[in-house]
């Protein structure tokens, strides 16, 4: 399968080909599978996990013997909407697979039944279910474990964002799932996240009911060496050329964040004629045209946030990474007004995801919007 840009945006997996190095963690991820080990991902958001997830679901010895579900959880917010998606990615996996196979999951999960639908003209099979008409959730989600465990081959679900779940509004949902997931003896399980505080508390907080039921595994920036060499391979196959400084460039200013890191090489590649030359002039330009095409998003959202948080942004911006922001030294280094209005502040864009916390520092969590942030107010106090 031939694409015109190698440098894959989008959270859609392609080929092999187009996905840069995280051998190491799919060894892993794969070993783990075909040893019966659920395991716990968490890495950033945007740094890749989607990407290799897909990827381990593509490697021969899980393709060949292993039915595979990823269910994206950044959207679900209770317990009825967990088994809509759960639901609704099973029934589209299966949908290839014709009306019979169809028919046998919902002769298993007869409480989804209602969203079984063939349309009349085109005979195509549907899961058209309300979140209004899962009037039963735990009984659903029961329903669901057992056809899983019912399944010819054994299977492995990826569960992405699952740190949402403990901010249910229903009492002991993390109970519940774990006692399902205690039963399962043929089907594994993925728990990704991108929040690693709320992670950490659900898997190694000894009162917690996940405590130690996943072997972790954290996902780091992909190696400088490697993706240059990803890159240069890429280009050189396109009759292209990047400078190793341009790449150089790239990496450093995102710290080998993947997302960001594979947006710039993707503008880069589209921007280099064939037998020419990505340098790092045209890194500079490629980032200040992308922040541009931004500029009016990143107004509005910053004109929506009180003063004092416009401040702390600033000053998170100036320091790339922000440790002890609620200390007087940092308060009185970015002329803040106190560590407790820094404290308010702080939790109110840590919440909305505007911040985000790792290795006890904030960081903006948008590249791009830090950037602009820079650019609009270097001078500002």
């Amino acid at each position: 399968m031939a694409i015109n840009n190698p440098f894959i945006i989008t959270s859609e997996y392609i080929l092999p080909a187009y996905f840069c190095d995280r051998e190491e963690e799919t060894e892993i991820l794969v070993s783990n599978i075909l040893n019966g080990r659920n395991t716990v991902l968490i890495s950033p958001r945007r740094m890749g996990k989607s990407g290799l997830i897909q990827h381990v679901f593509s490697q021969d010895p899980i393709k060949k013997a292993y039915r595979t579900f990823g269910v994206d959880l950044y959207a679900a917010s209770t317990l009825s909407e967990l088994v809509f998606f759960l639901g609704k990615t099973i029934t589209d996996n299966l949908k290839s697979a014709g009306r019979k196979r169809m028919e046998e999951f919902f002769s298993l999960v007869k409480s989804l039944r209602p969203g079984f639908k063939i349309d009349q003209i085109s005979g195509e099979i549907r899961f058209d279910l309300s979140l209004g008409e899962i009037t039963r959730p735990k009984d659903s989600l029961e329903e669901i474990f057992f056809y899983l465990e019912q399944s010819k081959k054994p299977c492995v679900v990826a569960i992405d964002e699952f740190q949402q779940i403990a901010e249910f509004p229903e009492k002991n949902i993390l109970e519940l799932l774990r006692t399902h997931i205690q039963k399962c003896k043929r089907t594994y399980f993925i728990f990704a996240g991108s929040k690693r505080r709320m992670m950490d508390k659900i898997f190694h907080n000894p009162s917690e009911p996940f405590y130690m039921s996943s072997a972790p595994l954290f996902l780091d920036p992909i190696g400088k060496d490697q993706y240059r060499r990803f890159a240069e391979r890429h280009f050189s196959n396109a009759g292209k050329e990047i400078e190793a400084d341009c790449f150089d460039h790239v990496y450093d200013l995102f710290e080998g964040h993947t997302w960001y890191v594979q947006r710039i090489l993707n503008e880069l590649f589209a921007w280099t004629d064939k037998g020419g030359k990505a340098t790092k002039k045209m890194a500079i330009e490629v980032v200040e045209y992308i922040i541009k095409l931004s500029a009016r998003g990143f107004e509005e959202q910053f004109s929506g946030i009180s003063s004092s948080q416009k401040h702390l942004l600033i000053a998170v911006a100036k320091e790339g990474k922000a440790r002890a922001v609620t200390s007087m030294g940092f308060v009185k280094k970015h002329a803040l007004k106190s560590p407790s209005t820094v404290q308010s502040a702080i939790r109110a864009l840590y919440e909305n995801e505007t911040l985000s916390k790792e290795k006890n520092a904030y960081s903006i969590t948008n590249r791009f919007f830090s950037l602009w942030i820079n650019k609009q107010y270097s001078g500002a106090k």
